[in-house]
């Protein structure tokens, strides 16, 4: 018997030996018949790991993970506009209740990307076992093995050497149990650790007002939130306090998301089973917290809510709250509006019943009233300080560079002091520098309670503080930049400082106290309107607009005064004043309300007109020129004309001139485009001759676009310069003569086949040099032959007194046009003064260009 059964393990571990890859599941069962024993020993004699035979078989494979919902890498074009819509009627709703939104639906604003099984997180020991999970099973002592085995669809695993075992529907700590107990009563010596693997996927239905209600798969372990994220959450017209857990049509649980979200308490956040269902019902009744609270939204109520109950799930009061009128604004019966009130400091107000329906805001505290002084402008640190009696600017301004910005203007201030009596107005100038230099001094201002110091940028410094971008400075002046950069200088100017104090003084003036301001205006250094000076004198005045300028005349200024006669009658004076008097403090004039103070100006002041004198000229240059000197006078000055000058052909330029040729332009561009539209209107004529009229007008408007004013005028040089009768020429800023060098040619310009210059030849005529530029051209006028002289004058050859006829003889510098023939065209006179215009022009362009 003994050799038999060895023969048998023998013929069975032969195979397994040579063919250890191919083992059939009969061979392997009779080897686990063996006992343990003859199993290790047969397989030490063979050499053969015996967990390989018998380990690896036993160990289920592991099932693949995969994704319960698949990731979302795509947004079809229907769901962005379907997000797009939602968001829409999201918005619209917002702006219907007043900018206030739901609370809670932003716990879901985030799409979830993916759900994979949940294995990474402890598994409750009440967790309900099922098709699908995977038992791992760890067994050590006598015998060293891993298992893992899935729950099948019968709900049982296969455990090895006892058969299966049925673990669905128990517990995870009942399948525990029961798995231990098992392995003590098979293996002697061998204990086991169970745990969880991978966990069943299940389906689960999400109804009702979720964003996207259906059908999910989800992790075994999910729970009613989990299902909620995977939905997309819950739209903005779904209850978050009634959530509803079905299985099988029966109530299981409701979810209030408030205790979560409020408190934190996740307890009703029941686990799923296949097969349970989600209903979203649609919102409750909802009310509205606004003002001093930490969340102000619309809540959604759930039975009997007072306003204690709705605060607190605002968040509380802010410390900025005044709590003892609470606005409520509600429906009545008669479906109107109507507003009322709560105090809920008391008991009373806080047991409040809140509506459906119902607005509550909570309002703020007062700003500061009382025990502060301001500082507004150009200041390192303005705002409120705290007031104490006897403070003066020096407290607040105690060092002129680190308290005020860079742009400051550190010789005026402002003082603004309201009377606690009636709170009318009034200001106080303040001599800045002299008030910190000196602390207690007569310019060191003692402040009163609520007083306003306003400091104003200086418009001279703005520039001058601009500085890289990559440049920085440590300090109370890398503050002071910083600050000036945010709110910018143009914020603190008198102007925009000073017009809600003249909007308040002129609207405390009353009869007997006239509104308390003065306008002042010429070379100071920001002329406008201003408080009135508490000294009224005019050297106050002067200093509050920033000091006169250098252009300022100390011997003559005016006031210009609004007063009433005995009869009531309004009637405006004029009070001439010494300025330099009353700068020295030595007038005895007194400003009054409404006073218009004028500042002359020094006539002429620094004022410089030039004349440049270019080309042949002995001292050529820019030339300063007194008033009223002329143009031989500077010639003068500037040695005369050289040997190689050629008076005739100067050319004159004056700045007015230029300008209005400049219109001219303008006029005559307007009035082409017009006839151009014209023309186009009329159609293409006989073989497209209206297609060449139309050419034909561009190519002109074209001319008259590219054209450039020059503001020549003709003058006869020689003259200027010899004849004591030529009317003298008197200069204007910005003159320009330029005097070219003899000339040796005539130029042929316009409707001529080859528009060149030829060398003047003695006795050669207009028509000699029209012949030898190849003869007009199809659309040339020969009738409007003319000639436009070096002086830029311009004579017609065929009507001329002087000459006979075509056959007059030119000079050097002489330029013949040849005019296009606009009667072909459309019979525009405008076209043949156009042409002139712009033939001028670019002949006084080329003889300045030539030089």
């Amino acid at each position: 018997m003994n050799i038999k059964k060895l023969l048998v393990p023998l013929a069975l571990l032969i195979p397994l030996a040579t063919q250890a890859q191919s083992i059939s599941q009969a061979q392997l069962e009779q080897f686990k018949q063996l006992p343990r024993a003859q199993q290790e020993a047969l397989a030490s004699q063979y050499g053969i790991d015996l967990n390989n035979i018998t380990g690896s078989q036993r160990t289920s494979q592991r099932p693949e993970q995969v994704n319960v919902v698949e990731p979302v890498t795509t947004i079809t074009d229907e769901d962005r506009d379907r997000a797009r819509e939602q968001k829409a009627q999201e918005d619209k709703q917002t702006a219907k209740n007043g900018g206030l939104k739901p609370y809670g639906y932003d716990l879901f604003a985030g799409s979830p990307t993916t759900f994979a099984p949940v294995t990474e997180i402890p598994v409750p020991s009440d967790y309900t076992l099922g098709p699908g999970d995977v038992l791992r099973i760890q067994m050590w002592g006598n015998q060293n093995q891993n298992l893992e085995l899935p729950i099948s669809r019968d709900g049982t695993i296969s455990f090895p050497d006892s058969g299966p075992v049925t673990v669905a529907g128990l517990s995870f700590d009942e399948a525990r149990q029961q798995i231990r107990k098992r392995v003590s009563e098979q293996y002697i010596g061998v204990e086991a650790s169970i745990t969880l693997g991978e966990l069943r996927s299940m389906r689960v239905f999400v109804l009702g007002e979720a964003r996207n209600p259906g059908s999910y798969t989800v992790s075994s372990l999910s729970t009613i939130t989990n299902a909620l994220y995977v939905s997309g959450g819950v739209k903005q017209n779904g209850s978050l306090r009634n959530v509803q857990h079905k299985r099988n049509g029966k109530l299981v649980g409701t979810l209030d998301l408030y205790d979560l979200l409020l408190k934190g308490d996740s307890s009703a956040d029941n686990r799923l089973q296949p097969g349970d269902v989600i209903f979203i019902p649609p919102v409750g009744k909802r009310a509205g917290i606004e003002g001093e609270v930490y969340r102000p939204a619309l809540y959604e109520l759930k039975g009997d809510n007072t306003l204690a109950d709705l605060v607190r799930m605002a968040g509380g009061l802010t410390p900025q709250a005044y709590p003892q009128r609470v606005n409520i604004e509600r429906t009545n019966q008669d479906f109107l509006r109507i507003i009322a009130e709560a105090d809920y400091t008391a008991q009373q107000g806080q047991n409040a019943r809140v509506q459906a329906g119902d607005r509550i805001r909570i309002p703020s505290i007062s700003d500061i009233t009382g025990q502060y002084v301001e500082v507004k402008g150009a200041a390192t640190r303005a705002g409120k300080f705290a007031w104490m009696p006897g403070m003066r600017v020096s407290s607040i301004i105690r060092n002129l560079d680190a308290d005020l910005l860079p742009v400051a203007d550190k010789q005026y201030a402002a003082v603004v002091r309201t009377n606690p009596k009636d709170d009318t107005i009034s200001v106080l100038n303040l001599r800045l520098r002299e008030a910190v230099r000196n602390p207690g001094g007569e310019h060191d201002l003692v402040l009163e309670e609520r007083d306003r110091l306003f400091l104003f940028s200086d418009a001279g410094k703005v520039d001058l503080q601009q500085k890289p971008e990559n440049e920085s400075e440590n300090g109370a002046l890398a503050n002071a930049e910083k600050g000036a950069s945010e709110q910018g200088p143009e914020s603190f100017t008198r102007e925009r400082l000073f017009a809600p104090v003249l909007q308040r003084l002129k609207a405390q003036a009353r009869p007997g106290s006239p509104q308390q301001t003065i306008r002042i205006s010429g070379p100071v250094r920001y002329p406008g309107e201003y408080p009135m000076p508490a000294t009224r004198s005019l050297a106050d005045a002067i200093f509050v607009a920033g000091g006169l300028k250098d252009s300022a005349s100390l011997y003559h200024a005016e006031v210009a005064r609004y007063s009433t006669d005995e009869q009531g009658i309004g009637q405006t004076s004029i009070l001439n004043i010494d300025l330099a008097d009353a700068m020295a403090g030595n007038s005895q004039i007194t400003l009054q309300s409404r006073d218009r103070i004028l500042i002359k100006s020094i006539p002429d002041f620094a004022k410089t007109r030039t004349i440049t004198l270019a080309g042949e000229v002995r001292y050529p240059g820019e030339y300063t020129f007194r008033d009223g000197e002329t143009l031989k006078d500077v010639l003068q000055r500037a040695g005369g004309l050289t040997n190689n000058a050629f008076p005739r052909g100067a050319v004159f330029t004056r700045e007015k001139l230029r300008q209005l040729e400049a219109q001219r332009l303008r006029e005559a561009e307007e009035r082409l485009q017009g006839d151009l539209l014209g023309v186009q209107l009329e159609g293409d004529g006989v073989a497209g001759r209206n297609a060449e009229r139309v050419q034909q007008v561009e190519d002109l408007l074209e001319e008259v676009q590219n054209s450039r004013p020059v503001g020549r005028m003709v003058i006869d040089l020689a003259a200027v310069l010899e004849n004591e009768n030529y009317q003298a020429i008197r200069l204007q800023d910005g003159d320009r003569l330029t005097i070219p060098t003899i000339p040796q040619s005539v130029s042929v310009f316009g409707e001529v086949q080859f528009p060149t210059s030829h060398l003047h030849q003695a006795g050669l005529t207009v028509d000699d040099y029209l012949e030898r530029s190849g003869g007009p051209t199809r659309q040339a006028d020969e009738s409007r032959v003319y000639v436009v002289k070096a002086d830029g004058s311009v004579t017609l050859p065929q009507r001329s007194r002087w000459f006979g006829g075509r056959s007059q003889q030119l000079e050097p510098g002489d330029t013949i046009i040849m005019p296009i023939d606009v009667d072909r065209l459309n019979q525009l006179e405008l076209w043949t003064n156009v042409s002139q215009i712009v033939y001028q022009m670019a002949l006084g362009a080329a003889a300045v260009g030539n030089l």
